[in-house]
């Protein structure tokens, strides 16, 4: 159902396309059918985008949102850039409107930015009528991103997070969980009188967690919580 909707939206960027190429043409006459080229392929650049970024991210949070405003900002771009290019007037004028715009939207991922760059970098270069080094580096950016977004790595990430009575019941805790894991690592401690809590970030071979309920169940352990880890730690 998903892949339906993708498919249908994509289908609606370059009917929209045409469209506006259509009227543009027949409009301004030929003298203007060069920017009907350039909108025709920034919408079909624009559907790359969204498709790459709808398939890296189907496994994960999807923001459904963010990716429909790709190819609007891609073309946007492209028409600003457009508009500047033929009038200086105008230039400035949108110089001094854009200076106002504040964008206060935090972006936790960093592959969203790379997205945010690479439609306002293809709108940019499309506008000046680089169409072959747009098309080009819009394939290869596609090609790198999911290659390397997309590959699996041999071991999986977890934080444990660990509660325990006093230090000895610590020290058994940490000698159970390096011979049940890969790699151990100290995140945090924090002790106080009766209670001593780590996060522990674990690498597994195997994405089989059962060894939480051994670890739960040890003498002088309170807690035992494992949870997916990416990587980032804010401690």
């Amino acid at each position: 159902m998903k892949r339906v909707k993708s498919k249908s939206v994509v289908r609606n960027i370059i009917l929209v396309a045409v469209i506006l190429g259509f009227i543009i043409t027949q409009v301004v006459g030929s003298m203007r059918k060069a920017v009907a080229i350039v909108v025709c392929i920034t919408a079909l650049i624009s559907a790359y985008i969204f498709i790459t970024y709808r398939f890296i991210n189907k496994k994960s949070f999807y923001n459904k949102s963010f990716n429909a405003s790709l190819p609007a900002l891609a073309i946007i771009t492209a028409a600003i850039i457009l508009t500047i290019q033929s009038n200086v007037v105008v230039s400035l004028g949108m110089v001094g409107a854009l200076s106002i715009v504040r964008f206060r939207t935090a972006i936790k991922d960093p592959l969203d930015i790379a997205f945010l760059f690479w439609a306002i970098g293809a709108g940019i270069i499309l506008a000046a009528g680089m169409i072959p080094l747009a098309v080009i580096g819009s394939v290869s950016i596609g090609l790198i991103l999911l290659v390397f977004v997309n590959q699996k790595s041999h071991t999986y990430p977890y934080m444990v997070v660990l509660n325990c009575v006093n230090h000895d019941a610590e020290v058994q805790a940490k000698e159970f969980l390096q011979k049940n894991v890969v790699r151990t690592t100290v995140k945090s401690k924090s002790a106080v009188k009766g209670a001593v809590e780590m996060n522990i970030e674990v690498r597994l071979k195997e994405d089989n967690t059962d060894f939480i309920n051994v670890l739960s169940e040890m003498p002088g352990v309170n807690s035992a919580v494992i949870v997916s880890y990416n990587g980032d730690y804010m401690g």
